[in-house]
Formats: C-alpha cells, sequence, structure tokens
C-alpha cells in the first residue's frame, strides 16, 4: 500500500489477534499501512501469527496480554504510548465462544459465567478505559467492539454478554465522543473460521443457516470489510451504532 493510505502511519491495537477475526484484522490492517500491536493470551499462537504477517511485510508487533487482566492491559498501552506515542484504532476482539456458553446461564454455572463476562464484557471496559487516554483528540480515533447476532435472540449466556456489548458501545460512544473517539460495533453472524468450525456442532451450523436469508456461508473478510469501513474516513459521521453482517439472520427478531 501506499502511503496515501487512510491508515498509513496509525497505530491499531487488536485483542485476540493469535487467530480468527484478530488474526484477519490484523492482516488488513497491516496491509493497509497501519502499525498494529497484536495481542492474545496464547503468546505461541500470537508469535506465530505475527511473524506470518511480517513475512508478508505487515508492520506488526506481538504482546502477550489477558484483557480480563488489568495490570496485563496496563502494561500493554504502556508500551504503546512508550514505542508510538498515541493509538489511533482499537478492536475489541478478544472473546469466549465455543458451545459451552451458547447455552443457559444455569447450564454455563457461575464459575463459567464469571469467566465469559469477565473476558467478553469487562475485557472491552478495561481495554477501552486503558486505551482512550491515547486516543484522545487523535483525527480519526475508533474504537471497533466485537458483538455478535446471538446478542439478538439473547437465548444464550454468551448472547447476553454479546447484549452487554452492544450496551457498551453506545455507552462508550457517548461518554468519548468528545475527545473524537468514535466507537462502533461489528455483530457477526455465522462466520465460518477454522476455530468455529472445530467448535461448532453441525446442527448449530445447519440451524443458524437456516434462518439466513442469504444462502452463502459468511466467511472472514465480510467481517473485514465491516471493520474497515467503520475505521476509515467513511465512517467520520458513525458512533454508538452495532452493525450487523449475519447474511439477514435476525430479521425479524429485533
Amino acid at each position: 500500500m501506499t502511503s496515501a493510505t487512510p491508515y498509513a502511519g496509525r497505530i491499531a491495537f487488536v485483542t485476540g489477534a493469535a487467530r480468527g477475526f484478530g488474526k484477519a484484522f490484523s492482516e488488513a490492517l497491516s496491509g493497509s499501512g497501519a502499525h498494529v500491536v497484536m495481542t492474545d493470551r496464547d503468546a505461541d499462537a500470537l508469535q506465530a501469527a505475527a511473524a506470518e504477517i511480517r513475512a508478508r511485510g505487515g508492520r506488526v508487533s506481538a504482546l502477550t496480554c489477558d484483557v480480563s487482566d488489568e495490570g496485563d492491559v496496563a502494561a500493554a498501552m504502556e508500551a504503546v504510548r512508550r514505542d508510538h506515542g498515541g493509538l489511533d484504532i482499537l478492536i475489541n476482539n478478544a472473546g469466549l465462544h465455543s458451545e459451552e456458553y451458547n447455552t443457559t446461564m444455569a447450564n454455563t454455572g457461575i464459575a463459567g459465567l464469571r469467566r465469559l463476562f469477565d473476558v467478553n464484557v469487562m475485557g472491552v471496559i478495561i481495554c477501552t478505559l486503558a486505551a482512550a487516554p491515547l486516543m484522545a483528540g487523535r483525527e480519526g480515533a475508533s474504537i471497533v467492539n466485537i458483538s455478535s447476532t446471538a446478542a439478538y435472540p439473547v437465548p444464550t449466556a454468551y448472547g447476553v454478554s454479546k447484549l452487554a456489548v452492544r450496551g457498551l458501545t453506545t455507552a462508550f460512544a457517548r461518554e468519548l465522543g468528545g475527545s473524537g473517539v468514535r466507537v462502533n460495533a461489528i455483530a457477526p453472524g455465522l462466520i465460518m473460521t477454522d476455530t468455529i468450525r472445530a467448535e461448532l456442532s453441525p446442527q448449530t451450523v445447519a440451524y443458524v443457516q437456516a434462518q439466513q436469508v442469504l444462502g452463502r456461508e459468511g466467511v472472514p473478510q465480510d467481517i473485514v470489510n465491516a471493520m474497515l469501513y467503520l475505521t476509515s474516513p467513511a465512517a467520520s459521521f458513525v458512533t454508538g451504532e452495532t452493525l450487523k453482517v449475519g447474511g439477514g439472520f435476525t430479521l425479524g427478531m429485533g
């Protein structure tokens, strides 16, 4: 990419970047000229993903970080401040989303619910509050949270956690708007990443695809395209919104 791209010279921070959406976001942003700080709990997978992107010419660094740990996040943001002077883009992507949490509150249990909400909800809060001072006043500063179309029918513990992410998106949009930071979310439908193929049962996949209006499978590039829109100048007057990208799965669900 040339220096004329809107991402040239920008600093992005992507959580859950070792695989799935996080890795795809990191590839897209670095390929468009940004320097991407990739973070994940899985140090080995993170370093492998970062090395793969660097081998293709992307500018990335890798920091091991648990988004539910305030100390980890504070240290990571301090590294961003020290090395880059500020932050332009935060992608709150890290989250738990396996079949273990795609069930009722009672089935998930208190320990499971604490872990789920620590990562999916508190992780967004911790990272956003830590990043906000580094983003304040920077032209085009943008936060993108990852919710889910499961936050619309909300029949599961996972769906409730992602409903909370929608709420956090509107709350932080109001809270940070005065400093020029836009906050939006993406609600992916069933997107067939390697992780989803491994974790979801064929019955769950078939159920969701049967509810879609569009017949094709969702692919990671669909979510990458939404992220690139929301972090670009094309969305400079968009904040507090959750963009559903699910082939029409939620039509009629609110």
